[in-house]
């Protein structure tokens, strides 16, 4: 039987393993093309192009044994390896379905992420319950949007939460956190004109400590996703915190699904691709220069001439740029962050209920020597991140910008290290 290797993981699975893998994600034809999209795994004496033919060949099959019920013995011969085959995807669909559903918390909930990102967990059927908190100066109250969302017809039971400014979330926040499966954070400052990124990092640290600090406490075991800028800084400065704690480090997950998302829908329109089977991996960090991604890893590029890639490159790095100026000054990328909020968290739910899922995010990691963070591709499992995977193979293009990239990310861990160093939590 013909495998395939699987990019987002680089192993190698049978047609009826990838289908069963699928199967709820994608309709039957989009799994079909992308297992032709798929590289072959080279085995002895098997044809080329064999792999293209096996679903038909499979209907063949069964059309011959059903018009010759006399050939039983040799019906049965033939059908037995496929029946285990099949027994064998069976068995697999049956272990990776969700065996529950989760409770999920956006902490920032009525702000201008927060509202979308709210909206599109409370659709996500592996949401049961879904907690939206934050402040009594947001956009609207959270009660408000807990209210709006709770008329969804979705089995999520949604419950806003508020607390005033200046108090602190441990004391307020245990109801809405304990039992949490998940965790989003899209809280923090916007940084404001004449801003450095230093200035941004000390305000919103503090913010991001008091949340994350009350999820130490009322959900140790959840993943902590967090959409807080710096994120390069911020990320680095909790998960110390958190491991200071005694906790496992892995849980603080920095959210860098946007770089990806954006660079999948410009790679698309330059290609005439459809976005959904255009997967680049961006690694590295989640600001300018830091943001690498990777399309030399990308089959959907090859048809893109190298002299373009730079500009493509800077485009995805310089992005949110280009919605602020879209948007006269008056609002950032919130609804795009919303949409790839939601992704990442809709694949650390699957992996939670035993569906594996591979994302980039910003991590602990020791892929790259002497970056104790990184963003590369992270499979999300039963137990959260199972895996940090390498960045793979490098073009000379991409090697350069890495080295760039990793100038820039090194001051921005090191300033989150240092302000765990001199804090702690509760």
């Amino acid at each position: 039987m013909e495998k395939r290797v699987d990019p987002e993981d680089g192993a190698a699975y049978t047609y009826e393993e990838l289908a069963s893998f699928y199967k709820g994600k994608y309709k039957k034809a989009a799994i079909e093309a992308y297992w032709e999209s798929c590289k072959p795994v080279k085995t002895k004496g098997k044809g080329k192009g064999k792999g293209a033919s096996e679903p038909k060949a499979k209907a063949k099959g069964k059309a011959k044994a059903k018009a010759e019920p006399k050939a039983k013995g040799k019906a049965k011969a033939k059908a037995e390896p496929k029946a285990k085959v099949k027994a064998k995807a069976k068995a697999k669909a049956k272990k990776t379905l969700p065996a529950k559903t989760f409770k999920v918390c956006v902490c920032g909930g009525a702000g201008g992420i927060g509202q979308p990102l709210s909206m599109l967990m409370a659709m996500d059927p592996n949401v049961s319950e879904l907690s939206v908190f934050d402040l009594s100066v947001a956009m609207v109250p959270p009660a408000g949007v807990a209210a709006d969302l709770s008329h969804l017809e979705k089995r999520a039971a949604v419950k806003g939460y508020v607390m005033e400014v200046g108090k602190n979330p441990i004391d307020h926040t245990e109801e809405c956190l304990t039992g949490c499966d998940l965790v989003l954070i899209p809280a923090g400052m916007p940084r404001k004109p004449g801003m450095t990124r230093d200035d941004l990092f000390k305000v919103n640290a503090d913010i991001a400590k008091g949340l994350v600090e009350a999820c130490a406490k009322y959900c140790p075991n959840a993943i902590i996703a967090l959409i807080v800028n710096p994120v390069n800084s911020i990320v680095p400065a909790m998960a110390e915190l958190w491991k200071k704690k005694g906790l496992d480090n892995k849980k603080i997950v920095g959210v860098t699904t946007l770089d990806c998302v954006r660079a999948n829908k410009f790679v698309a329109e330059m290609t005439g691709k459809s976005a959904r089977f255009v997967n680049v991996p961006v690694v590295g960090g989640h600001a300018g220069v830091t943001i690498l991604p990777l399309f030399s890893q990308v089959a959907a590029c090859k048809g893109i001439d190298a002299d373009k890639i730079p500009d493509l490159d800077k485009r995805v790095q310089d992005a949110g740029t280009e919605v602020v100026n879209a948007k006269g000054g008056k609002g950032s990328a919130t609804l795009s962050m919303a949409y790839a909020g939601a992704r990442l968290g809709s694949s650390i739910l699957s992996g939670l209920a035993g569906r594996r899922r591979v994302e980039c995010a910003y991590v602990a990691s020791d892929v790259e020597e002497g970056f104790p963070y990184f963003t590369s591709k992270v499979v999300f499992g039963d137990k959260g991140v199972m895996k940090v995977l390498p960045v793979g193979k490098l073009n000379e293009h991409e090697t350069k910008r890495m080295e760039e990239a990793k100038a820039q990310l090194k001051t921005e861990i090191d300033t989150g290290l240092k302000y765990a160093e001199s804090n702690s939590f509760a």
